[in-house]
């Protein structure tokens, strides 16, 4: 043994997993069951009382999400993390612990589609507001804090611009309001981006992306970073007021820095029911093995066709921030040295009809909705992921129409090269 802390690719392998003490196993095992035999009556008693920690029932936690959990906790820095269905599914969930009807948040504008339409629409039921935020301008987030305030979302990188995001002057934001950061870092991943690092209070993933990284499985994941005192001005009343459900304890009191886990898994994914199944589990630890290996064959092959297209006739401009010329390179080196990631836009010359017929004429790339995949993707944002938006928020958003979003996939980049060339000449 050895006082020597574990680098990122040892963790990638290794953190939370043990070989399985009944067959001695070296993969984790899927745990493909329901629920789980207690000892007796005081042990089924003491688990639902959170006086103890075991396992009960899948929805709530599973064996197989539990290395999961750890394993993606040691690679962003956390105190503990919580696995649901999906990326979707997680921001549901940490929201549902921070806001009451009347309250919002402040978001970045540049977001995946589906984060926008989620934030403007379906939370709209529940009584939460959104305030939108320009993360080229800082000061446009302290001019929208209100007393209402709960919480500030960003994406490290965001999509589809693929632009970086300056956490840690937003973070001062946050800390000043006296409110959370959560960063979406799944477009990064921890390889690249450690956002608790620059003050990021939770971190949330789609897991169906980098982490996992074969598009074969659904989910999504919560990091608790341990930093943000819950019980502060009572603002948060799921975390520090007496829970009736559980014998009046206090979550922020009882569990300390890695209450706000408890209080997603014991009040939200009890109660919420977006339960990750423990095959998909499996399928995303198999794929993080891999994780800091496929990243920087990301990176590589994505500045490579970045710099391809930068030059090319049809091309009006390409948006990657590991471009000396572009504008977010200063931030790309602060906050991620070792690449700019693999998802980034550019823009065509023939406007919206050129992007759609560029996508029909692809013939390695698969035309899809995802990212993060082995496989190079690319797709038209204006007429999918962003078609719900209109034209001026499309261009806020980074989809303005004339614009293709791709994300490389780490084949042979002359490949990829070659069959963006094809495509643009057709």
């Amino acid at each position: 043994m050895t006082d020597r802390l574990p680098g990122f690719s040892t963790l990638a392998v290794h953190a939370g997993a043990q070989p399985d003490p009944t067959t001695g196993a070296r993969a984790t095992p899927i745990y493909q069951t329901t629920s789980f035999v207690f000892n007796d009556a005081d042990h089924a008693a003491s688990l639902f009382g959170l006086q103890a920690f075991g396992n009960i029932y899948t929805r709530i936690g599973n064996p197989t999400n539990a290395v999961l959990e750890e394993r993606v906790a040691a690679l962003e820095g956390g105190t503990a993390a919580l696995a649901v269905a999906s990326g979707h599914a997680a921001q549901l969930v940490v929201l549902q612990q921070l806001l009451r009807p009347g309250d919002e948040i402040i978001a970045a504008r540049k977001l995946y589609g589906g984060s926008i339409n989620q934030f403007t629409h379906a939370f709209k039921a529940f009584g939460w507001n959104v305030a939108w935020a320009d993360p080229d301008d800082v000061a446009s987030f302290e001019q929208a804090v209100t007393p209402h305030t709960k919480a500030i979302f960003i994406e490290s990188i965001a999509n589809p611009a693929g632009s970086i995001t300056d956490i840690e002057a937003i973070a001062a934001v946050a800390r000043k309001a006296g409110v959370p950061l959560i960063v979406d870092n799944t477009l990064a991943s921890p390889y690249l981006i450690k956002p608790i690092d620059h003050g990021a209070d939770i971190v949330v993933h789609s897991l169906t992306k980098f982490l996992g990284g074969h598009g074969n499985s659904l989910g999504g994941i919560i990091v608790d970073a341990g930093t943000f005192d819950w019980s502060k001005d009572n603002k948060y009343p799921m975390l520090s007021e007496p829970r009736p459900e559980y014998h009046g304890i206090r979550i922020q009191e009882t569990f300390g820095n890695f209450a706000f886990a408890i209080a997603c898994r014991v009040l939200g994914l009890r109660d919420l029911g977006p339960a990750l199944s423990p095959f998909n589990a499996f399928m995303i630890l198999t794929g993080i093995e891999t994780l800091p290996l496929r990243m920087q064959k990301h990176c590589d092959n994505a500045k490579a066709v970045a710099e391809f297209l930068s030059t090319h006739p049809a091309v009006s401009a390409v948006n990657y921030a590991g471009l000396p010329g572009d504008r977010y390179n200063a931030l790309q080196r602060k906050y991620a040295p070792r690449g700019a990631g693999a998802v980034f836009t550019f823009s065509l010359k023939g406007g919206y009809d050129a992007g759609v017929n560029l996508v029909s004429n692809l013939r390695l790339f698969s035309h899809l909705a995802n990212v993060g995949d082995t496989r190079s993707l690319v797709i038209h944002p204006a007429s999918t992921t962003h078609s719900q938006l209109d034209d001026a928020a499309k261009v806020k958003s980074g989809a303005a129409p004339e614009v293709v979003r791709l994300s490389i996939g780490i084949e042979d980049k002359e490949d990829l090269i070659a069959d963006l060339d094809q495509a643009l000449r057709a």
